[in-house]
């Protein structure tokens, strides 16, 4: 059997220095400790900065299958039932199409 995805209109984000501002307020950036989405740095390698800084950023993104992390570029996306997860950007590009 084949299967196609249902179309529907998701709400989406880009994680990038410049969208920060509009991404807090899109998740609700706060303390993982308050099941919330929370900033972090990646370094080169994708792994969580646990002590200093890198000029890449990361979302923790608490979900129902466990913690994900988004780095700089990845989309946020707001699913059909208010939860958020992130997607990359490349697969994004070929799912997903602007609906204006």
């Amino acid at each position: 059997m084949k299967y196609r995805k249902k179309p529907i209109v998701i709400e989406a984000v880009q994680l990038r220095w410049d969208t920060w501002n509009e991404m807090c307020e899109f998740v609700g950036v706060g303390k993982l400790t308050d099941g919330k989405p929370e900033g972090c740095y990646i370094d080169k390698d994708g792994q969580i900065v646990t002590a200093g800084w890198s000029d890449i950023m990361g979302l923790l993104i608490p979900t129902l299958e466990g913690l994900m992390i988004a780095t700089q570029d990845d989309w946020i996306i707001k699913g059909v039932k208010g939860e958020f997860y992130p997607i990359k950007n490349d697969i994004f590009m070929e799912t997903y199409e602007r609906v204006d």
